[in-house]
Order: C-alpha cells, then sequence, then structure tokens
C-alpha cells in the first residue's frame, strides 16, 4: 500500500464506537473513516462519515472493516468481510461462542488478511512495560487478578445486552485472561470456576509454566473508582500493573499504528491477531464449562 491511506468502514455507533473507533479511525494520519453502518443511523450520522443503507454496500467501498458490535454479530459479519478480502479490526471476545469464532479465524486465515482484536490495555505503554520485566526475569509462582466495576449498575454501557447476559466474564474477562496467558504463559487448564452474586466471577487458572493465576471479575459492584490490578509473584518478588494510565483512545491510537503498518508491509502476524482472539475465546469457553 505504501503510503497509501487505509479506507476503514465501522460497523456500529455505540458509545465505544462513538468514545473510540469513529474519532480514532477518522483522526489518524493512516486511516480514513469512509463509511459507517449502524442499527441507529441517526447515531452514525454523528461521527461525521458517510452513512450506508448496508453491509454490502460497506463491503464495497472499503479496505478494512472495524467492529463495535455484540460478539454474535461481529463474528457473523467479520466472517463475511474477511471473505471479501477485508482486514479486519476486532472488538473482543471475538464471537459469541468457540465454534463461531473458529470459523472467524479459519476465514480470516484462508483469505491472508490482516486482523487485530482491541485487547485495548495491551496497547498502552505501561501494560508493554510491565509484561517486559516479567519476561526478563525468571520463576513466578503465581499472579493475581481483580477487576470490579459498577459499569453495569449504571453509566453508558449499563444497558447494553449483551454484556448483562455475558457480564463481566464476557466483557472485561479477555482482557484480564489474555494478560495473565502473556505474563505467566499459556493458560493449561481451568483449575476452578464459580460465578456468585451479583455477577462475581472467580476462576482459577493452571498456567503451563507451572505457576496458578487467581482472577476476581464483576461489574455489578459500586465502586468508584474501578479496581483494576494484575500482579505476579515469585522468586524474583512482586510486579503489579494498576489502574490504566493511559487513556482508551491513546491505546487505540497506537493499535491503528500497528495495523496500518501491517497491512502496508503485506503481513498477518501481529501478535493480538484473530488467531489471538480465539485462543482467549477458548479460555472463556473452558471457564463456562466448569460452572
Amino acid at each position: 500500500m505504501g503510503d497509501t491511506v487505509l479506507r476503514v468502514g465501522l460497523v456500529g455507533a455505540g458509545p465505544w464506537a462513538a468514545v473510540v473507533h469513529a474519532p480514532g479511525i477518522a483522526g489518524h494520519p493512516g486511516t480514513e473513516l469512509t463509511a459507517v453502518w449502524a442499527r441507529r443511523p441517526e447515531a452514525a450520522r454523528e461521527f461525521g462519515a458517510p452513512v450506508v443503507g448496508g453491509f454490502d454496500e460497506l463491503l464495497s467501498e472499503v479496505d478494512a472493516v472495524a467492529f463495535a458490535v455484540p460478539p454474535a454479530i461481529q463474528a457473523e459479519l467479520a466472517t463475511k468481510a474477511a471473505k471479501a478480502g477485508k482486514h479486519l479490526i476486532l472488538e473482543k471476545p471475538i464471537a459469541e461462542s468457540v465454534e463461531s469464532a473458529e470459523r472467524l479465524a479459519d476465514a480470516v486465515g484462508e483469505a491472508g488478511v490482516a486482523s487485530v482484536v482491541v485487547f485495548i490495555r495491551r496497547f498502552a505503554p505501561e501494560t508493554r512495560a510491565w509484561l517486559a520485566d516479567i519476561h526478563g526475569g525468571a520463576g513466578w509462582a503465581g499472579g493475581n487478578a481483580r477487576w470490579l466495576s459498577g459499569a453495569l449498575l449504571g453509566g453508558q454501557y449499563s444497558s447494553s445486552q449483551w454484556r448483562h447476559d455475558g457480564g463481566a466474564l464476557a466483557d472485561v474477562g479477555p482482557h484480564v485472561f489474555d494478560l495473565l496467558d502473556a505474563a505467566l504463559g499459556p493458560v493449561a487448564e481451568v483449575v476452578a470456576a464459580r460465578r456468585s452474586e451479583p455477577d462475581l466471577w472467580t476462576v482459577v487458572l493452571g498456567h503451563e509454566s507451572g505457576a496458578t493465576s487467581t482472577s476476581t471479575l464483576s461489574m455489578f459492584m459500586p465502586l468508584r473508582p474501578t479496581i483494576t490490578d494484575i500482579s505476579v509473584y515469585g522468586d524474583d518478588g512482586y510486579r503489579e500493573l494498576t489502574g490504566r494510565a493511559t487513556a482508551a483512545p491513546d491505546a487505540f491510537a497506537t493499535l491503528l499504528d500497528e495495523f496500518t503498518a501491517l497491512v502496508a508491509a503485506g503481513r498477518t502476524d501481529h501478535p493480538l491477531s484473530v488467531h489471538r482472539g480465539l485462543v482467549v475465546q477458548r479460555l472463556l469457553g473452558a471457564v463456562t464449562d466448569r460452572v
């Protein structure tokens, strides 16, 4: 592609699309927000880009598609987009089930298109520094993660039906499990999983390295500010990542830097591609099976 600006279509016009996707794509020097398609056209018009009447029309006008819709909708449409040769920016979880995630990953692989999943914290410099520090050590025995918020009690995401259906496991679980897996090594088994009220998930994972990690997740806790911390411990001491120092739009800008470079180089090997999304989807499925 050289210096050509990547034409990106956006599917979805909800709060996350309005705060992160639309302004990020429109404002990035390597991308153009070429078209938007959403269930609510009036909301999509707020993004300042042409609003199209259907998904096929959007595909005909773009090089890549970004999704900000529920997982089940994303999996179906993204599979179609991949088969049409479009590069993909995917939200997590990438699908509503392991089976549909596998179909999507297969379609991406067969089409040879680039993909990246918005594991947003992985694009923050403090997260990358934390992981680099951990990987420079050895002998990590275990880890802990907490993500506790009242996001589904009120606020801009509280009316999201798919978040209510899947709870914290579906929404913030992918972030937490991806980070624990990246820090301590691949997850070998789900040792234990329990869901209690109010949407409180406790998950114990066994890693191939021999380490054990514990996660506590809820989006129905009346806590302000949100508690987000993740740590590892072992012979090399204790390493903790707390809070979110980098705002989501800034992390998304880094994602777009890497995505556009990937497309320009004709590569598909980003570490947070759809195939990483499938790893996390299978882990979510294994956790659900234990409950």
